[in-house]
Formats: structure tokens, C-alpha cells, sequence
């Protein structure tokens, strides 16, 4: 494996080579004729067009086979960016490339000195060189952007000599833009559902989620700087019992985006869903695109009582099971329920979703700390599922997790729930005999 310094190069085996950059940026690719210039949009690849002749981007790797590059294409030069736009490349770690070959073997490597100010930086170029074709170290930053990529490579973007605009709300946003709740509970109506109130923190939540989709371009419960659409909704202070969400791009209004939803099976059991109480809209668009990035947050909101009628039910459901198969219910424990609620509490606090604790504590750790005494222990725990029937179902259907919900030598049960974190919900199923 060749270390490359700015300059440097490297001849390249004939057939596909890998150039990956992980970390948090954006990698995109340029394809120039001798002349240095692009022919034209198509040979600008990057995250909304990930794929050209010869050239495919799948997240932090570009697969570059040169034989299949088009007519005339003599380079194609990596470049990467900040997945923040606007944030220097300077705040950020130093970009690695690294360079594979067909064989799956490490080519190269290149660590350029550490940007400053800079917010694109052209890493290296694959380039033809009589019948083959070479890799070059470059590094060379632009602190004007994409406005110095369009100046030497003639790509037609919008100067952004000053900091990328925000993506627009279409329109602002308001509680209730363009009467969504009337549409929404006049299709909860026809399907017998009870209306939903619209509620500002799942506005707020939806709002700066569909701002960050547009942003990255690209829908997703997780968005590129990490947080959750599920976090973004706790961040506001609201805690629920249970939640749904609709991230979608594509229609012009909300009469279009709940047409959407009434028109397809997962979607419109969400829409009318008996069990949330509250929701929140917000649509944003992409000012690069054109695409409209759509959230809806749908929630009931979590109370004591709340709280307590779904431990109940996971409860009974799970007792309904022993019982189907010949043994006796479980009875509720309070100091096994004060470690199952806290342990799925702390799932959400320390981002992590596993039996064993962080400080390395285990299921009978939290069990004994919480003033259980109880000789054994077990635990089931589950993550993303909505109700206490998808839960208790879920584990029925897990060998392990059924195991414990029959293993006859239980005699005492504790239920924890907590609702946020990158899933949405943590369940915490904890036994005692």
C-alpha cells in the first residue's frame, strides 16, 4: 500500500478500483474531458445523481471503472464536502481516501494536510495516461465552494460565495398549513378513528426534520447528522406513549401528501390509526432539487395512567400466553418494574440497546439494585415496536424471547417503557422467580 503526498501518483490495474472517504461528508465526482471541463450535468456525480457510465457513488464510496467512462472522458476527480453545508471542512476530521483495487487489495492512501476555511477540497483525480490510467494525490481547496468547482470545471451551479440558503418552508410554517387537520379527521372520520389535535412540539419536530431531509436530500428516520426523527420529537419535550411518522417527498400540498397516504396499505393505517391523539405537519423543499421533503408525526401523549395500562397490557398479553400453554400468570413485582422502566429509560440516555449496561451491569444487577430478591432472572427487550400486542407478539416469535415468557420457574414479572431514541420505543420485559 502506497502513503501518497499532494503530487503524488500512482498507476492503476486495469478494471474497477474503489475511492472511499468515510466520515461525515459528502463524496462526489467530476468528469472532464482533456480540456479539464464537464460536458454537461450528467457528469457531475454525486448524492441526487449517484450514477454515470463508468462511475457509481453508494454513500462514502465511488466505484470507478475507467473502460466504461464515456466518449472523450480523460479524468475524474474526487471531490468531498462537508454532509453540513456551509460548515468548514477545517471543523471536521482530516478526509482519508483510501483507493482499493479489483482484487480487493489497499492501493493507496491519502491524508491531506488539514483544511482551514475551506468547504470543497478536490482530493485526487484518476486520469488517462497513454493506454492506462493514473491516480494524483491533489488536496486543493476551494473556500468559495461550489462556485470555484463551477469556475474551473465549468459545472452550472449558483454561486455560493455567501453561505447556502436554508431550504424554504413551501409554505412557512404554521400549526396547520393549508387546513391539514381537516383532511386528516375527515379521513379518520370515514374510518371510524376519533380527530387528532394538532400539537406545536410535533409541528416544531416535523418541521426541523424535513428541513434536515432537504438539506442531505434524502428521506430517512435518521438524517446524516445522526438524530432520529424519534429525537427530534423528545428534544421538544413531548413524551408519548406511542408514535407514527410519514416521511415522504413528492407531493405539492397536503391535500396532494394525504391523498398519498390514503392511497397506500402501511401509510393509511398510520393516518387513521385509533390509537394517536395528536399530530404535526411540516413540508420543506429543497432549493437544489425542487423536491419536497414531507413529516408528519402522529403521537398520543404518555402519562402516568398512560404508562401503567401498557405495562398492564403487556402484562396480561404475556400472561394470555403462559396460560394458552398450561402455566400459571406471572404476578407484578415493583421493584422488578422500577428495573425494567430503567433500564429502558437508559437505553434512550446512553444510546445503546443491549442487556448489558454501559457500566457493565446485567439484567440481576438492575434486578438487586432495584430491592428485587428473587433467586433468578430473566429479561427480554425490544426495540421499535408500537403497541403492547406488536411487542409481546414480536417476542412470541423470538425462540429466546419465548422461552422466557413460558419458562415455567417465573413467578413475577416487571414491564419498562420508554418512548424516544433512534427506534422510537424501548420495552423492557423482566422476570423473577
Amino acid at each position: 500500500m502506497t502513503e501518497l503526498v499532494p503530487g503524488g501518483n500512482l498507476p492503476l490495474p486495469g478494471g474497477i478500483v474503489t475511492v472511499r472517504v468515510a466520515g461525515p461528508f459528502d463524496v462526489s465526482a467530476l468528469i472532464t474531458d482533456e480540456d479539464g471541463k464537464v460536458r454537461g450535468d450528467a457528469d457531475f456525480v454525486f448524492y441526487n445523481q449517484p450514477a454515470a457510465p463508468g462511475t457509481r457513488l453508494t454513500g462514502d464510496t465511488l466505484t470507478l471503472d475507467p473502460a466504461r467512462l464515456r466518449a472523450g472522458a480523460a479524468k475524474v476527480t474526487v471531490v468531498v464536502s462537508p454532509s453540513d453545508p456551509g460548515t468548514p471542512l477545517g471543523r471536521l476530521p482530516a478526509p482519508v481516501l483510501d483507493v482499493t483495487g479489483p482484487d480487493g487489495r489497499l492501493l493507496a492512501r491519502f491524508a491531506p494536510p488539514r483544511p482551514r476555511q475551506e468547504t470543497v477540497l478536490l482530493l485526487a483525480e484518476v486520469y488517462r495516461r497513454g493506454p492506462g490510467w493514473k491516480l494524483r494525490a491533489l488536496g486543493q481547496g476551494y473556500a468559495d465552494g461550489l462556485a470555484g468547482l463551477a469556475r474551473d470545471f465549468g459545472v452550472e451551479v449558483a454561486d455560493d460565495t455567501a453561505p447556502p440558503p436554508a431550504p424554504r418552508a413551501t409554505p412557512s410554517l404554521s400549526l396547520d398549513p393549508d387546513g391539514f387537520l381537516s383532511l386528516v379527521n375527515s379521513a379518520r372520520a370515514a374510518a371510524g378513528s376519533p380527530p387528532v389535535a394538532l400539537d406545536a412540539r410535533l409541528t416544531s419536530a416535523a418541521h426541523t426534520h424535513a428541513s434536515a431531509m432537504a438539506v442531505s436530500g434524502r428521506l430517512g428516520v435518521e438524517t446524516r447528522d445522526g438524530v432520529s426523527v424519534y429525537q427530534r420529537l423528545t428534544a421538544t419535550g413531548f413524551t408519548y406513549v406511542t408514535v407514527g411518522e410519514h416521511l415522504v417527498s413528492g407531493p405539492r400540498s397536503p391535500a396532494e401528501f394525504v391523498d398519498y397516504c390514503l392511497r397506500t396499505a402501511q401509510p393509511r393505517q398510520t393516518l387513521r390509526d385509533p390509537a394517536f391523539t395528536h399530530a404535526g405537519l411540516a413540508y420543506v423543499a429543497d432549493h437544489r432539487s425542487g423536491d419536497v421533503y414531507w413529516t408528519a408525526l402522529w403521537a398520543r401523549p404518555l402519562t402516568p395512567a398512560e404508562l401503567t395500562r401498557t405495562a398492564a397490557e403487556v402484562v396480561d398479553r404475556t400472561n394470555r400466553e403462559r396460560t394458552r400453554h398450561g402455566l400459571p400468570p406471572l404476578t407484578v413485582d415493583p421493584h422488578l418494574t422500577a428495573a425494567a422502566q430503567a433500564h429502558s429509560t437508559d437505553m434512550i440516555a446512553r444510546a445503546f440497546y443491549s442487556h448489558t449496561s454501559p457500566d457493565g451491569s446485567r439484567p440481576w444487577d438492575r434486578a438487586a439494585a432495584a430491592g428485587a430478591n428473587r433467586r433468578s432472572i430473566g429479561e427480554n427487550i425490544a426495540c421499535g415496536q408500537r403497541s403492547p400486542a406488536e411487542v409481546v407478539e414480536g417476542w412470541m416469535n423470538s425462540p429466546g424471547h419465548r422461552a422466557n415468557i413460558l419458562k415455567p420457574d417465573f413467578t413475577h414479572i416487571g414491564i419498562g417503557f420508554a418512548g424516544g431514541g433512534s427506534a422510537g420505543t424501548y420495552w423492557t420485559q423482566l422476570f423473577g422467580a
